[in-house]
Formats: structure tokens, C-alpha cells, sequence
């Protein structure tokens, strides 16, 4: 997947990197007066911080402007919870999302890529993630939540909304994010409605999908409310894609971009596991976690107040060279790579799993399928606003058969 045409241009996805190393020159912990916010920004100083939930709390509702749709959507929103709340929605989409589950999905999600694939069939020149990265983890996920998964591009429509960050700049502070959660607020609303539409007729007519066995879960004797489970489902569809999205666009820039990375891949396909893992740890999706001191703590040397807004750094933390060999150097055959891109502790990404497989399947696909895969001209590539997702909107590809 070597592009003809590399120059020294330094794209997005390339300079983010250089701002994390710069951040961390400066210690450990350090204090961002503009954003009004403390960035932990080592490996192991982020581990501790997502280790500790009773000091370092996932609840940011306290600190963050209020709306009332996102307030409905923040009820099954699991993700922003602390214990005891979060070990019971936790459990139940545990109940509900077994690893075997997601092996079991293996079949389908090659399925599903062959004709993705077979659709651009006769194309030398095709948008990577309109024909293959977005729409293939929107429709596992829609089909196993019992949603239509003709639908796709109105879930499309809502992500690029709520990922979009059109409102924000790369640093936005809490105004910003009022004023785009105003504007997001009529598309909340539309998936809010669609959600409870969704469950209330599962409830009525349940099936073999992921939304009527979460409806008929419980756990200590209680199950979840029609109104506690709309944004506990919009989650699961919503978090179930857009991180596959991302990766295997980021996987195909980052190929490009290394030359030598795709000609070790197509020599060793059993190298792939290990290059998803690293093109994880290179580019997480969601390079911060934000979190909330409960308590009045001190954390690399400084002292924190309670209720202080906290972001644990991962791409920085990806980068630490206490930590990793080599940090700023690609290399699809690292072993050992302990990245934090899904997160640690209590808050460990469920989705990991799914996300990895389809990552696996579509990429060994795209190299059988292709003997060459290129990007022609990155002047042509749309990045997302990496305030908000680090990736791409649109990928033009130029592919060569055998």
C-alpha cells in the first residue's frame, strides 16, 4: 500500500504526533491554562489515573455544560459512569456481548466485505471509507443490535454530526462545546427518538439480536428502563463503528506513509494482528479520556484541586519511551506493545474485540483482493477534527489487481 507520489509534505495524522512529544517535554502532568484543564500525559501516570475510578471520575457531568437531549442520551451512557452504576450496565452488555458472540460474527463480517469489495469490483479508483470502512462495522453492529441495517446512511448522517466537530477548533474550550452542543442537539433528539422506537418494539417483539437479549437481562433483579436503555443502545451502535472506521482508515494511511509496512504484510500475513496493534498505538482514535478529581490530590509532583478537569493523554501516553522500544518509530513487527487506545481498568473498551476482528478480516481481504493499494494524492484526503476522532472522512484510493 505504498503511494507513488510520498513527498515531504506532512500531513494531519503526522504532525499530531510532534505536538504529543512537545506536550510531554514539559513533565509528566501539566497544566493547560487556555483549555483550563490538567493533560497526564505518561504512560504510567494515564494507567493510574484510568485505574482509579473512586479519584479520577468518569461522571464529567458536573463540569460540563447541560442540554436536555444529551441529558436523555447520558441515562445508559455507561462510558460516563462511575461504580456502582457503571458495574451494572457493564454487566449487562457483558450478559449480552460474549466474546463468543463476537467470534461467531467472523463468518458475517467476511461476508459482508466480499460484496463491500465486489461493488468496487470494476473500479480503479475508489473512497476507502464510503465503500468498505464505514459501511462494514455500521452494518455488523446494526444487524447484531436488531436494527435495520438498510438504514446505514442515516447512522451515517448522525455520526458525521456528532464526530464531525465542525464547531470546534483543536482546542475548544467549554463555550465551544456549549455552542456545538446546541447544534447537535436536533440530531441527538432524532437518534434518541429512533432508539426508543427501536427498543419499545423489541420489547414487543423480541428476536435473536443484541437489543432483546439486553432488554431481558438483569442484573441483582433489576433490568433497564425503555428511557434507561436509548442511549445505552445509541452507544453500542454509535461506539460499534466509528472506532473500526477510523482504524482501518488510519491503518491504510499509515501503510502508505511506511514504506515497507505493506510489502512486510503481504510477506507475512501473520503479521497482521500485530501491525492493527500498532497502527492503535501510532493513531488512537480518541487520543484523550477526560476525567473529574474527586478529591484533592497530588499526581507528577503537582497539586490538584477536586473538581479539577482532568484529560489522561493516550497518544502521548503510546509514545512514552519509559515504556515503549523505539516510540516514534512504526514497526508493524513490534511485540510488545502495552498501548492504551481502549482504555484500562473498569472503562476498558468492550468494543475491543469486534473492532479488532474486523480490522483483521477486511485488511487481509483488501491485500488479497489488491496487489497494489495506493493513495494518489493526499490533497484529496478529508481528516476529521482530531479535537473530537482522529481519522479520516473521505480516502481516495487508487488499486492495482493481479
Amino acid at each position: 500500500m505504498t503511494s507513488d507520489q510520498l513527498t515531504g509534505e506532512v500531513l494531519l495524522l503526522e504532525a499530531l504526533p510532534e505536538r504529543w512529544r512537545s506536550l510531554r517535554g514539559a513533565g509528566p502532568v501539566r497544566y493547560d491554562a487556555d483549555q483550563g484543564v490538567w493533560q497526564v500525559l505518561d504512560h504510567a501516570t494515564v494507567a493510574t489515573v484510568l485505574a482509579d475510578p473512586a479519584t479520577y471520575s468518569s461522571d464529567l457531568s458536573a463540569l460540563t455544560p447541560t442540554q436536555p437531549d444529551f441529558e436523555t442520551f447520558r441515562q445508559g451512557n455507561f462510558v460516563g459512569m462511575d461504580p456502582p452504576e457503571h458495574r451494572k450496565l457493564r454487566t449487562l452488555v457483558s450478559q449480552a456481548f460474549t466474546p463468543r458472540v463476537v467470534q461467531e460474527l467472523g463468518p458475517r463480517i467476511e461476508a459482508v466485505s466480499a460484496r463491500l469489495l465486489d461493488a468496487v469490483a470494476d473500479r480503479e479508483r475508489f473512497d476507502l471509507v464510503d465503500a468498505l470502512a464505514y459501511p462494514l462495522p455500521i452494518i455488523v453492529i446494526a444487524e447484531l443490535l436488531g436494527i435495520p441495517a438498510e438504514e446505514h446512511r442515516l447512522f451515517q448522517e448522525w455520526a458525521s454530526v456528532l464526530f464531525g466537530g465542525d464547531q470546534l477548533g483543536e482546542a475548544p474550550d467549554m463555550a465551544d462545546l456549549e455552542r456545538a452542543l446546541q447544534a447537535i442537539a436536533p440530531t441527538v433528539r432524532e437518534m434518541n427518538g429512533y432508539m426508543l422506537d427501536h427498543i419499545r418494539h423489541r420489547r414487543a417483539h423480541p428476536g435473536d439480536d443484541l437489543t432483546s437479549r439486553l432488554i431481558a437481562a438483569e442484573v441483582d433483579g433489576v433490568r433497564l428502563a425503555d428511557q434507561e436503555m436509548v442511549g445505552f443502545v445509541a452507544l453500542l451502535l454509535v461506539a460499534g463503528h466509528i472506532t473500526t472506521t477510523a482504524l482501518l482508515g488510519n491503518a491504510v494511511v499509515t501503510f502508505d506513509r511506511n514504506p515497507g509496512a505493506d510489502a512486510a504484510l503481504r510477506a507475512d500475513p501473520g503479521l497482521l494482528p500485530q501491525a492493527i496493534e500498532e497502527v492503535l498505538r501510532w493513531l488512537p482514535p480518541f487520543p484523550e479520556l477526560g476525567r473529574r478529581v474527586t478529591r484533592p490530590v497530588v499526581l507528577g509532583g503537582h497539586e490538584l484541586p477536586a473538581d479539577a478537569l482532568l484529560m489522561a493523554h493516550l497518544g502521548a501516553a503510546n509514545r512514552d519511551p519509559a515504556r515503549f522500544d523505539r516510540p516514534d518509530e512504526f514497526d508493524v513487527t513490534r511485540r510488545r506493545n502495552p498501548h492504551l487506545t481502549f482504555g484500562h481498568g473498569i472503562h476498558f473498551c468492550f468494543g475491543a474485540p469486534l473492532a479488532r476482528l474486523e480490522a483483521r478480516i477486511a485488511l487481509r481481504m483488501l491485500h488479497e483482493r489488491f496487489r497494489m493499494l495506493a493513495v494518489p494524492s493526499y490533497a484529496e484526503v478529508a481528516f476529521q477534527n482530531p479535537a473530537v476522532i482522529i481519522g479520516v472522512r473521505h480516502l481516495p484510493i487508487e488499486v492495482g489487481r493481479a
